[in-house]
This record gives C-alpha cells, sequence and structure tokens, in this order.
C-alpha cells in the first residue's frame, strides 16, 4: 500500500486544504474594485498552460487539498477550459477531491452550464452585486445584467447550486440589501456580503462598508440566526427565517478570519499566494516547468511553511504591511 503523504501544514499548525486557483488573468468586465478600465494583460508565455494548471492542481490534491475552486479574471472566458474541468473532475471520481467548483461573474454561464455539470462541478459563486442594470453597468463597466440572469437561469436549469457573492459598496448598493435578500430567498441561493478589500491601489476607503452596518440594517427587517454552517471559505452564517436562506458575512477589515485560514491562492502564472493582504508569495512556475514533481512538492511544502499568521487589512490605514499592489483579478478571487 502507498504510504500517504503528509498533509500540508504551515507554522501555525493550520492544515491547507484548500486551493483558489486562477486560470487567467482576463475578463470581459472590468469591475470598479478589481480592474482598472485599461487594464493590459499578462503575455502568453508567462501564464500557465492548461496541462501544467492541471498537473499543479493534481500535486496539490496528492498532498491533501480537498476543495479546489478555479477563479480568474473570469475563468470561462479561457479557451479550453472545460477541457481541464473535464479532467480534475477525475479526482472527483476517485474520492481524492471533495469539490471541484469556481467563481464567475455569470456572463459566459449560458454556454457552460450544462458541462461543469456533467464534469462534476455541484455548485458554482456568481460574483453579483447589484440587480439594478443601470448600477450594475456603472459597478462592471461594460457587464450585462440581463446576460448574467440569464446564465444564471442556465445553471439552475443545469442542477448547479448558486451562491451569490456581493461586494458591499457604500452608496452604490447599500439601498439594496433587502432586495438582495428577498430575490435571493425566493431562488433559494445563499448570498454572502464581501467587504471590499484594499488590493491593488482600488478605491477602499471611499467605497467601504463595515458589514456590521450591513447586519445591524438587515436586522430592521429580517430575523437573522447565528449558524455553524461553513463551506470551506471565511463566510460567516447566518439563518434568516422568513425565507430560510442563509446570508454569509466576509469581514476581512472588521473581524479577521486569519486564525483559521486553510486556504492558498495560485495566480494564473504559477505564483502561490500565501496570505490574499500580503505581498509574499512562492514561484511554483519555476519547478513545475523543470519537470521535477518531487521538487515541485517541495517547493509547495516550503512555500506553506511560510504562510503568514494573517493579513493585516485595515479600514483607513495601511498597517504593518502596505496593502498589496496587485489587483484582485491577479490575485484570482
Amino acid at each position: 500500500m502507498p504510504v500517504r503523504p503528509l498533509p500540508l501544514t504551515d507554522s501555525f499548525g493550520r492544515t491547507i486544504r484548500y486551493l483558489r486557483l486562477s486560470v487567467t488573468d482576463r475578463c470581459g468586465f472590468r469591475c470598479v474594485y478589481c480592474m482598472a478600465e485599461d487594464a493590459g494583460f499578462l503575455p502568453k508565455a508567462e501564464v500557465l498552460t492548461l496541462e501544467e494548471i492541471d498537473r499543479l492542481a493534481s500535486v496539490f490534491v496528492k498532498l491533501g487539498t480537498r476543495k479546489l475552486r478555479l477563479t480568474g479574471g473570469e475563468p470561462l472566458v479561457r479557451p479550453g477550459i472545460m477541457d481541464l474541468v473535464r479532467s480534475l473532475g477525475r479526482h472527483l471520481r476517485s474520492g481524492a477531491l471533495d469539490e471541484l467548483t469556481l467563481t464567475t461573474n455569470g456572463s459566459m454561464l449560458f454556454k457552460h452550464a450544462a458541462g461543469l455539470a456533467e464534469a462534476g462541478v455541484k455548485r458554482v459563486n456568481v460574483s453579483l452585486d447589484t440587480l439594478d442594470p443601470h448600477k450594475f453597468r456603472a459597478i462592471t463597466r461594460w457587464g450585462r445584467l440581463d446576460k448574467v440572469l440569464g446564465g444564471i437561469d442556465a445553471a439552475v436549469d443545469a442542477g448547479l447550486r448558486i451562491k451569490i457573492n456581493a461586494v458591499a459598496l457604500r452608496g452604490v448598493n447599500d439601498d439594496e440589501v433587502h432586495r438582495m435578500v428577498e430575490w435571493c430567498g425566493e431562488r433559494g441561493f445563499d448570498l454572502t456580503f464581501i467587504e471590499v478589500m484594499p488590493l491593488g491601489g482600488a478605491p477602499c476607503s471611499e467605497q467601504y462598508l463595515p458589514l456590521s452596518r450591513v447586519r445591524s440594517e438587515l436586522e430592521m427587517r429580517w430575523t437573522l440566526e447565528d449558524t455553524d454552517h461553513r463551506t470551506g471559505g471565511p463566510a460567516r452564517y447566518v439563518r434568516v427565517t422568513e425565507t430560510g436562506g442563509r446570508i454569509g458575512f466576509i469581514t476581512p477589515l472588521t473581524h479577521s478570519f486569519c486564525e483559521s485560514c486553510n486556504r492558498v491562492r495560485l495566480t494564473c502564472t504559477g505564483m502561490l499566494c500565501l496570505c490574499l493582504g500580503r505581498e509574499d508569495a512562492a514561484d511554483l512556475r519555476t519547478p513545475l516547468r523543470q519537470g521535477d514533481d518531487e521538487r515541485l512538492e517541495e517547493a509547495v511544502r516550503d512555500a506553506v511553511a511560510r504562510k503568514p499568521a494573517g493579513h493585516d487589512f485595515a479600514p483607513g490605514r495601511a498597517g504593518r504591511h502596505a496593502a498589496p499592489q496587485r489587483r484582485m483579478s491577479v490575485t484570482g478571487g
């Protein structure tokens, strides 16, 4: 019987079982908190091939990763993406992986929803900050709300579970929180609100809305019951008595969740980001392209061992560590 490798554990005793994997830095939207409107893109030679992404993801699975989330940019704009999803699905069938999922802006779900379900994907996260088409256009700069809603319908028809991710933006969508709860409740979708994060020079101070304020607003209309529900990510969930639905709160600024962090992020260039809120990263592309899996596994272990205790996000200040200058689209969500 083969010896099972030791799990990936950092120096603080946290076992890393969740990999968020960016497959591209490209996207059809230019969301104001994520990408510059005139964003340039990486040269093809710097981006991992789909075969390299598969191989690297498989190394993480071998080392104990139980959840893979594909991100971008927008993952579904990557040519050949469904070949990668189908290939990674073998880890679900073998039992080595518990979940293969993705975060998407929903614009390409109409095309790929059925294929995702056939490959073993059970649920997707859809980034949707507003149900107002004019606000949607303003936030995404290029997006069309009707196309995203049509993609969500296609995903539901394919049997995929949906979670809506909404970034809370002061003065933009803070007047829609009740409508979002009601709509998600009617559709049977979980909803997660996210605090905007100071990455890549995004105007965080102008847009920042603490989720403590959002929760207080929601409690004026809805009955919120704390739960111990977890999906493997940082959200803390409540159940809405009136709808039966769940609301998650991701609070990197007002309530750090670093003590339970079980994830790392891999960029489409093969850089392993050990913390969303730090510049520190490890180059895995070089050992990957050298072709030696033992050296690659060693590089992964060495990188995870220096995962920091946590970020230092704080509203209105830089903290001990300057906010990363990479945009969210480069980090992979």
